[in-house]
């Protein structure tokens, strides 16, 4: 069976990781896999090729509808049309969904990977795309995946079609994200802080839903108290030359505790060293950042949005969002237990993952659900993929494929 994933860009995001991780796992003797990305390629396009799935770029402006690009895309489907497509975020949900239309009706599923929908909160083009695909949800996607309860009950009530949704978390790699006792000592090497050094971190791009100030805030009230502690964050734009973000610390006076370290390429090492993990958004669908820290037995300190409660469970600490206060009260606690009481805090996290949320359990979730809707389209053709193509792990060749 061919899966077109078409997503709104291959920029460092949860829904890109998601969709890297999902193909990764796919079975190849059953599935064929290509992307196609609206806007750009980022950081993981050479990572999705690395793994012999295609990727073309239709070229479109961020974010912005184009009647053009749905003729292009639609002219694309026609030339190579799959048995399926995958959508993921709200522009591709509408620009994908419309085009497999026009293609003769390829059978699409949605995916959904978010849980706020006030209109405040969102930019005006997100908020009526969302808006439109709530209308067109009766007749575009044949399903549509959310990856949190929260986001589900969310757009059901915004007016999508709930029978036809289905909620599919995102999925963890234990075998990547692992304790590592090596991991926390070149990490305090590499920022040159003491091997018993605390460190309490945050992993996340800089974004206003995932509310540094709210961290930093509470870094300074735990600052207070406990001098010695020091916060580690990572992330797009999580950097000294982040002049709002570097203003809120020097502000604080916590400078010389905080260490921001940007993007990264070596999350699994960076969670490893962690004593806490945190999540201090406002908003969120499923936290990756969650997931893969609790793989790594880290306990966390999360805001009560999203499903980031049912994700640590008894393994953590929830607290309300935009409370510094509860905020920092949560982490003193964690950092006051023994190290061995914090240790199996730890191992219950990543015991809670794996029976949970691993990466091979959602990754089949994914396949039976393109079974299930394969089974139900009269009309699908399945790719027969010859010898010489099922050598190279199913891989379609790339050669007219523009990047």
């Amino acid at each position: 069976m061919k899966i077109t994933h078409v997503i709104s860009g291959l920029t460092a995001g949860g829904a890109q990781a998601m969709l890297y991780k999902l193909l990764s796992q796919m079975d190849r003797t059953a599935f064929v896999s290509e992307v196609i990305s609206l806007a750009d390629v980022g950081p993981l396009d050479k990572k999705i090729r690395a793994l012999g799935v295609p990727v073309r770029v239709l070229g479109m402006r961020a974010g912005v509808p184009n009647p053009l690009g749905v003729h292009r895309l639609t002219r694309w489907l026609r030339r190579d049309p799959p048995d399926l497509i995958q959508t993921w975020m709200y522009h591709a949900d509408l620009i994908g969904g419309l085009a497999a239309k026009l293609a003769g009706g390829i059978p699409v599923a949605w995916n959904i990977r978010h849980s706020d929908l006030d209109a405040n909160a969102n930019k005006r083009s997100t908020y009526w795309t969302v808006k439109a695909c709530a209308g067109l949800s009766r007749w575009l996607p044949t399903r549509i995946v959310c990856c949190a309860e929260l986001a589900r009950r969310v757009h059901t009530e915004f007016g999508y079609v709930g029978k036809k949704i289905v909620v599919i978390p995102n999925g963890f790699d234990l075998t990547d994200f692992r304790p590592d006792p090596a991991a926390r000592l070149s990490v305090r090497h590499e920022l040159e802080i003491p091997q018993e050094a605390l460190i309490i971190g945050l992993v996340g791009r800089f974004h206003p839903q995932k509310d540094h100030r709210n961290f930093i805030d509470a870094a300074a009230r735990l600052h207070s108290e406990l001098p010695k502690i020091h916060f580690l964050l990572c992330g797009d734009d999580v950097t000294p030359e982040n002049t709002e973000l570097a203003r809120w610390i020097a502000a604080r006076g916590i400078g010389e505790r905080c260490h921001l370290l940007g993007q990264r390429d070596d999350i699994p090492r960076i969670n490893a060293a962690l004593d806490v993990a945190c999540s201090s958004s406002y908003t969120e669908g499923f936290s990756n950042s969650i997931g893969e820290a609790m793989a790594c037995g880290v306990p966390c300190v999360v805001t009560d949005v999203g499903d980031s409660a049912l994700i640590v469970g008894d393994t953590g600490r929830v607290v309300p969002a935009k409370n510094p206060r509860a905020l920092a009260d949560a982490w003193r606690e964690l950092i006051k237990m023994c190290p061995e009481k914090r240790s199996l805090l730890g191992a219950a996290a990543r015991r809670r993952i794996g029976e949970r949320f691993s990466l091979r359990a959602i990754a089949q979730r994914y396949e039976e659900l393109y079974e299930e809707i394969a089974a139900h389209a009269p009309n699908i053709i399945t790719h027969t993929l010859s010898m010489d193509k099922a050598g190279r792990n199913g891989c379609i060749d790339e050669s007219n494929n523009a990047r």
